[in-house]
């Protein structure tokens, strides 16, 4: 997938647990964890805006695109 999700970075850096982050934003532990291993096909702004307020960061500091070999 070209688009990458950076939220163990972002979770390393602030030091935050996954389940702190979970109880944050306000999502299961299992879709977060869809989300973080780049299986999601999704995410909602709200989710998104969420998880960058719990974290202190923007979106780009969540997702990355990265252009596909061949492409």
């Amino acid at each position: 997938m070209a688009i990458i999700v950076n939220v163990d970075v972002m979770l390393a850096k602030r030091k935050m647990s996954v389940t702190e982050l979970s109880e944050r934003v306000g999502i299961t532990m299992a879709n977060l964890s869809i989300l973080k291993n780049g299986k999601a096909k999704a995410i909602r702004f709200s989710t998104l805006e969420a998880i960058c307020k719990a974290l202190d960061c923007q979106p780009g500091d969540i997702l990355e695109y990265k252009a596909e070999e061949g492409s």
